[in-house]
C-alpha cells in the first residue's frame, strides 16, 4: 500500500447542499410521522420525481415506503396519500393539479429555486421577455419555466447565445440555474450584450454552488488526481467534473466506491475528492476511506 505516501485532501464543500438536505429531512419527517401510525392509518408516501438526483439517496427512500411518481398521468391516477414536491420543483400546473385533487402536498423545493420561479413569474407577467440560462432537459428548468405568464427561452450555454438573433436593443431578464457554471454564465452574459441585448442580469447561481465549484477547480489544479462524486444524472456533479477535468486531466466521476479505478502510482502524491450537492456524506467517507487505506 502507498497510502502512506499519497495527501487526500477532501474539499469542505462536498455533499449534501442546504436544498437538498432540507428536502430530504422533510421526506424523512413525513416517513417517520406515518411510520408512527398504526398500519392501517398509514398514508402512503409519493415524490414526484426523485426528490434528489441520486439513486442511493432515492433508494434509502423507497426502503421507507416513499415511491417516486414521474410523469402527470400517475398524478391524476391518484386517489390519496401525500406528494412531496421534489427539491428541483415543478411547474406550477402540478401545484394547481394537486390543489384540485385534494391531496395533501409537503413542497420541499429549494427556496432559492423557489425564488427563481417567483422572478420568472413577475417579470414574464409584466409582459418582459426572459432568458433562463441552463439544461431544458432539467426538471429545474421545466419547473422554472412552468410558472412564466410571457415570453421564456432556455439558453443551454453560450454556444446557443452565440446562435442569437441581434438583440436590437431589446430588454431582456436574465436567470440561471442554481447549479450553472459560473464562468460559463459570466461567458454567455457577454455574448447578449455584444448581440445587444439590452440585459437584466439576476445572477441565480446559488452561493453554494459558486463555492463548490471555486473549491474544486483551486483542488483539482494542485492535485495529480481527483476524484468527483455524485449521481449520474446529477447536474451539479457533470458540472464539477467538467471544472475539475479542465484543471486535473486525472480526473473520475464516480458515483460510489465501487465505481472507483484508482491505482498506485509513484506519480500520483496529490488526491483530491469532491462531491456534488446531492451525495451523502457516507458515500464520500467510504471513498476517502479507501483511498487512504487501499491506495
Amino acid at each position: 500500500m502507498a497510502g502512506s505516501r499519497k495527501r487526500v485532501v477532501v474539499a469542505k464543500s462536498a455533499g449534501f447542499c442546504f436544498g437538498v438536505q432540507r428536502a430530504v429531512d422533510q421526506v424523512l419527517r413525513i416517513a417517520e410521522r406515518e411510520e408512527a401510525k398504526p398500519p392501517s392509518e398509514r398514508k402512503p408516501i409519493y415524490t414526484y420525481g426523485a426528490i434528489v438526483h441520486n439513486d442511493t439517496v432515492v433508494t434509502a427512500l423507497k426502503e421507507r415506503g416513499v415511491s417516486v411518481l414521474e410523469t402527470r398521468e400517475e398524478l391524476e391516477a391518484l386517489s390519496g396519500g401525500i406528494v412531496i414536491i421534489r427539491a428541483h420543483g415543478v411547474p406550477r400546473e402540478i401545484y394547481e393539479l394537486l390543489r384540485e385533487k385534494g391531496i395533501e402536498t409537503v413542497d420541499a423545493s429549494c427556496p432559492y429555486v423557489r425564488k427563481i420561479q417567483r422572478l420568472a413569474e413577475e417579470h414574464t407577467g409584466r409582459g418582459e421577455k426572459c432568458f433562463i440560462v441552463g439544461d431544458p432537459h432539467h426538471p429545474e428548468i421545466i419547473g422554472i419555466m412552468g410558472w412564466a405568464r410571457g415570453e421564456i427561452t432556455a439558453l443551454p450555454g453560450p454556444e446557443e447565445a452565440e446562435k442569437l438573433p441581434d438583440g436590437g436593443g431589446e430588454r431582456v431578464l436574465v436567470l440561471a440555474q442554481t447549479t450553472f457554471n459560473v464562468d460559463k454564465f459570466k461567458l454567455l452574459i457577454d455574448i447578449l450584450e455584444k448581440k445587444r441585448y439590452h440585459t437584466n442580469v439576476i445572477n441565480t447561481i446559488c452561493n453554494a454552488t459558486f463555492e463548490r465549484q471555486e473549491e474544486a477547480k483551486k483542488l483539482a489544479g494542485s492535485s495529480d488526481a481527483m476524484i468527483v462524486i455524485g449521481g449520474s444524472s446529477s447536474s451539479n456533479t457533470k458540472k464539477l467534473f467538467e471544472i475539475c477535468q479542465s484543471e486535473c486531466r486525472n480526473t473520475q466521476l464516480i458515483q460510489t466506491v465501487k465505481d472507483l479505478k484508482l491505482y498506485s502510482d509513484e506519480a500520483i502524491r496529490n488526491v483530491a475528492i469532491t462531491a456534488g450537492a446531492s451525495t451523502p456524506k457516507e458515500i464520500i467517507k467510504e471513498v476517502l476511506t479507501y483511498v487512504r487505506n487501499e491506495f
